[in-house]
């Protein structure tokens, strides 16, 4: 018997078939009303059952959806709090699934296996510490005067240590071997470096030391009209930029008063490749020299190829760039000055009797956190900072420690970038010794802070210096801060 079709028609043979027994079915009612309903039967079936199976196919597809995200999210969850709860079983769950996966995926699971025993090794030796986000610090009140009206200095408070301080001007050969090449620091003996920190009557380094003639200059060369100008300054406000690292901030006018902008220096240090850089951007000096109310005063040769270091220059040596003056106050150049400098100079040091005063770090206090820190972000070369700092624990450096209520300080780690000074004898010998632990070892400030400030204080016992290091808050009520434009790579 043929099952295919012929153009549409079935084949004789099956055809015959078919119809006799339809015709056998139609000579009757019943058998004509039989052949109706099954047809009509075999319609409605083949409809309904297509739409049933459509339905169930739907409802099954969204049964198995749901249910599988509630799996997906109760494991989850289940695993979370165990994981946070119990951190060792979820290294046991990892070993059972990586051995029933094993023989499946064998270079996986190995995989999976060494990264288990890192787990179990961090968790021997204690986790490393999560990275902790950056905390936020702000201002608090200044209790500055209403005015600088009637402003005068006490009639005691110049009463400090006094002595004579002279500097080293000029070096030349000590002795017929070796070469001698003159540098802007010196070459300063360790026997010269520990007699500099007696408060006497002496001659110390205290940078800006030439050569004998016919030796070049060893750096820092400013203009006979700048030299001039600053030689007048009786209250100086000084800040830097080297090698474009910065963009110019300039004081808050409306903040000054109409007495400190006549009677305070505001000199800002750059060098040409800066001034070149600021001046493209529209920050050019007008026919005084002044970009508002800074002073701009530029410097030739400078004395360091590291920038930081060359900062430490005006930052630390304010009473050799400006020999008559009795007061100054560094800052830093990310920062604009919100605050009149004759009340900052009232408040921190009139007040307190002070004749140096700076602010303590807004996270460390101890120097051994500061070490650390500096290696971690990379700040200097690490041998270096390992030869600073096993120097300073020879010479007696301790640990901060601060349920000591006699520590001398608040804290061993400054922020520098706001410095307020008298220049009293004791002042100056501070900033000459400073500066001399920079030039010696790494330019890092906050390094040598502590060690110089106690061993000045240990060498004189009977010669108190007035240091004031107030609150950080403190610092950022009188500035307003900002990002470096670039950093500067370290040595």
């Amino acid at each position: 018997m043929a099952l295919y079709r012929n153009n549409g028609e079935l084949l004789t043979e099956r055809r015959g078939i078919i119809d006799a027994v339809v015709n056998s079915l139609g000579k009757s009612d019943h058998g004509s009303r039989i052949l109706r309903r099954g047809r009509r039967l075999g319609r409605i079936t083949k409809h309904r059952l297509s739409r049933w199976l459509l339905l169930l196919t739907a409802l099954f597809s969204v049964y198995f959806t749901v249910c599988g995200l509630k799996m997906f999210i109760h494991d989850g969850s289940i695993t979370a709090k165990m994981e946070s709860r119990f951190p060792a079983t979820h290294r046991i769950r990892e070993g059972i699934n990586l051995h029933s996966k094993h023989e499946e995926l064998n270079l996986h699971s190995i995989h999976k296996e060494l990264n288990l025993q890192e787990t179990v090794s961090l968790s021997e030796f204690g986790k490393p510490p999560p990275k902790s986000k950056r905390r936020k610090h702000f201002p608090c009140e200044v209790e500055f005067l209403k005015s600088v009206d009637g402003l005068a200095e006490p009639k005691n408070y110049m009463n400090f240590t006094w002595f004579s301080l002279d500097y080293v001007k000029q070096e030349g050969k000590t002795s017929d071997s070796g070469l001698f090449e003159p540098r802007f620091g010196g070459h300063q003996t360790l026997e010269e470096r520990e007699k500099s920190f007696y408060a006497k009557n002496q001659m110390v380094h205290c940078g800006f030391v030439k050569g004998s003639p016919g030796y070049s200059s060893t750096g820092f060369d400013l203009d006979e009209k700048d030299n001039a100008y600053m030689s007048k300054c009786k209250i100086a406000v000084s800040s830097c930029i080297f090698g474009s690292s910065d963009f110019l901030r300039r004081p808050t006018s409306r903040l000054i008063s109409q007495y400190s902008k006549n009677n305070v220096c505001f000199v800002m240090f750059l060098d040409e490749q800066t001034l070149s850089k600021l001046s493209s951007e529209g920050n050019s000096p007008d026919e005084r020299g002044h970009i508002g109310l800074w002073k701009v005063v530029v410097v030739k040769n400078l004395p360091y190829e590291d920038m930081r270091r060359t900062g430490k220059v005006p930052k630390f040596l304010a009473h050799r760039l400006f020999p008559n003056s009795r007061y100054s106050i560094w800052l830093d150049s990310k920062m604009r000055l919100n605050a009149d400098p004759m009340l900052i100079i009232e408040y921190f040091l009139w007040r307190r009797n002070a004749e140096f005063a700076i602010s303590n770090h807004y996270d460390r206090h101890c120097v051994w956190d500061e070490v650390l820190q500096n290696k971690r972000l990379n700040k200097y070369n690490h041998t270096a900072i390992d030869e600073q700092f096993n120097f300073y624990q020879s010479d007696g450096l301790t640990k901060f420690d601060p349920s000591n209520p006699n520590n001398p300080l608040p804290s061993y780690v400054p922020e520098g970038s706001l410095i307020i000074r008298a220049h009293t004898p004791m002042s100056n010998l501070f900033s000459c010794l400073w500066f001399n632990e920079v030039d010696r070892f790494t330019s890092r400030d906050q390094l040598s802070f502590a060690y110089t400030y106690l061993k000045l204080r240990r060498m004189n016992p009977e010669r108190p210096f007035q240091l004031h290091m107030f609150k950080d808050c403190e610092r950022r009520a009188l500035v307003k801060l900002f990002r470096h434009r670039t950093i500067p790579s370290p040595p």
